[in-house]
């Protein structure tokens, strides 16, 4: 089975405008995503709508796709450079552009989802760790059936537990955080990104519930790394601190 890695990326961003080109560690977080997602798959390519990101990445020695500018979302600007590349990949692997701590572990657990033929498109989750973590509406969670595929995507805590006091809710079952990353059967997003928006979507403001309402089989692999997004300024200054406690 053949995988090919693909990273959105606009310059765009009304909390960080930039945000790819900034500096961590004496290079582009997008270089910092490229460099890891490249080394795991062996190829990769950044899916950008700016000209000065995609010849950012040419300089650093990267590989870069244009797209168009009116993208609704990051699964759509994927699908517009698979295209565009023609490429004969089995699996489509999107990984954020934002995410330079990325873990190659994380990118290979979401391709062994792919061992399972029943695997439609995948992603990962990791469990929490403490009841004010799961309680933020900004980290979704994930309710899996038996065989690891999911249910359920909300922003509210699922499942309910009832008969238990709230602080004892972790000790009594294992939710489940969703990460970011994903990885489609090449037809598969092809299909999904012509799929309107469903009334779950809608209402959670997450996209993975289209494609669940419509009847696709999301695999979850489990990873105990937090995934190191960089939204803002600030997330940026908190980065590059990690970056030197890891060294």
């Amino acid at each position: 089975m053949k995988f090919i890695g693909i990273i959105p990326a606009r310059y765009a961003s009304s909390r960080f405008p930039g945000k790819p080109l900034a500096v961590l560690g004496g290079k582009y977080v997008i270089q910092r995503v490229y460099e890891t997602v490249s080394q795991v798959l062996g190829e990769a390519y950044v899916a950008t709508d700016d000209e000065r990101i995609y010849n950012a990445v040419i300089g650093f020695g990267g590989k870069a796709v244009m797209t168009r500018t009116d993208h609704k979302s990051g699964t759509d600007r994927i699908e517009e450079a698979v295209e565009k590349l023609g490429t004969d990949a089995d699996v489509i692997v999107n990984v954020q552009g934002d995410e330079p701590f990325i873990q190659r572990s994380q990118i290979e657990t979401v391709c062994r989802c792919f061992d399972d033929a029943d695997t439609q498109i995948a992603t990962i989750g990791k469990p929490f760790e403490d009841m004010e973590a799961v309680e933020n509406p900004n980290s979704p969670k994930i309710v899996l059936d038996n065989r690891g595929y999911a249910m359920y995507f909300s922003r509210s805590v699922i499942p309910f537990v009832r008969g238990v006091e709230r602080e004892k809710w972790l000790k009594n079952y294992p939710f489940l955080k969703h990460l970011g990353l994903y990885a489609y059967r090449k037809e598969v997003l092809g299909e999904v990104t012509k799929l309107p928006q469903s009334s779950l979507e809608k209402a959670e403001s997450l996209e993975q519930l289209r494609w669940l309402q419509n009847g696709y089989k999301i695999k979850v692999g489990i990873t105990d790394f937090e995934t190191v997004g960089i939204d803002t300024p600030e997330d940026l200054e908190r980065a590059e601190q990690f970056l030197k406690e890891m060294k």
